[in-house]
């Protein structure tokens, strides 16, 4: 028999994943954008995204909507405990799709748009690591309601997994400037993906380490015997996609290193998921705990089986025309 909330569980979690991947390039390439001071390549970096951005996030949207509607109990504690992380990254994204529409409307002001676009792509991604971590970390819950202060999201690992995320996002930013650029602009990107790895590598090692000594539970899901036979091929399986990602940069492929950076991310995905499974509030709500009842559950399933194959196939539709390389003085206006 299948278990309606567990399939509603793996649901959220793969629109959270497509956003992160999907929105993470588009974040990464704001947060790139000081270190590319030339109009004329701030223009191309832009005119990359701009068929596909607004579409990227709809994946958030399904991702947040569904947490409500299928597991409101977790949603009920999850934002009192998060409120001012999601400000943040609303207010960024905010900042960042203003900016975008408006820096091609003026001359004398596409500065201060510029700073808006970078500065909104980095407060929305520091805002979502921070998010992240502190639910890693464990949300105090009394009875069904959220029971901590209005500061228990920042402490040291939330700021350690908002850095993290920094760097993984520019990692993703570089790869997809490779991908879709050429010239100049794509010789600083190789070379931007290589000390971008190097970051993401360390932020993936540190906040691995951590991450045990935060919980008994954790150390036990990782390295307990037999649960290490199941956990072990995610770092064999990193290890191994690093390998191939150095390859690919140093042999200065297009393709790959993109490709190869989004399995990067799958794999700390579906690391964070061993470690909280099955919690979706970690160590204090169950996902059978929060989820709404199965009636509800299997009347929106019939929603979501129409709409997200809709929503992957207009994603794919808009990434198979706008594919290829971008060029100057050619795109959005």
């Amino acid at each position: 028999m299948i278990d309606i909330a567990v399939v509603w569980a793996f649901i959220i979690a793969f629109s959270v994943f497509v956003y992160v991947v999907m929105d993470g390039f588009d974040l990464g390439l704001g947060m790139l954008f000081p270190l590319f001071p030339k109009k004329e390549d701030r223009d191309v970096m832009m005119n990359s995204v701009a068929p596909v951005w607004d579409g990227n996030e709809t994946w958030l949207v399904l991702g947040g909507g569904g947490l409500m509607a299928a597991f409101p109990l977790a949603y009920a504690v999850l934002m009192p405990a998060l409120y001012t992380p999601m400000i943040v990254m609303l207010l960024g994204l905010v900042f960042r799709g203003v900016a975008f529409e408006f820096r091609w409307r003026t001359t004398r002001e596409r500065n201060l748009w510029d700073i808006a676009f970078a500065g909104g792509s980095l407060m929305a991604t520091l805002a979502q690591g921070v998010a992240l971590g502190a639910i890693l970390q464990g949300i105090t819950v009394n009875g069904r309601h959220y029971g901590g202060g209005w500061w228990d999201w920042l402490t040291p690992f939330s700021v350690l997994t908002g850095l993290a995320l920094m760097a993984g996002y520019g990692l993703l930013g570089a790869t997809w400037l490779v991908l879709k650029t050429e010239g100049a602009l794509r010789d600083r990107a190789y070379r931007l993906s290589w000390w971008l790895l190097f970051a993401m590598l360390a932020a993936i090692g540190l906040v691995s380490i951590a991450t045990p000594f935060l919980d008994a539970e954790y150390a036990r899901r990782w390295f307990a015997w037999p649960n290490i036979i199941l956990t072990a091929p995610v770092p064999i399986a990193v290890a191994a996609i690093t390998a191939l990602l150095m390859r690919s940069l140093a042999a200065k492929q297009d393709y790959r290193p993109f490709f190869l950076s989004l399995a990067l991310f799958a794999l700390s995905y579906a690391g964070l998921g061993i470690s909280m499974w099955p919690y979706i509030v970690p160590r204090s709500i169950t996902i059978w705990q929060a989820a709404s009842p199965d009636n509800s559950l299997h009347f929106m399933s019939y929603g979501v089986a129409v709409l997200v194959p809709i929503i992957l196939g207009y994603t794919a539709w808009a990434y198979y025309v706008f594919r290829g390389k971008v060029r100057a003085g050619a795109g959005y206006h």
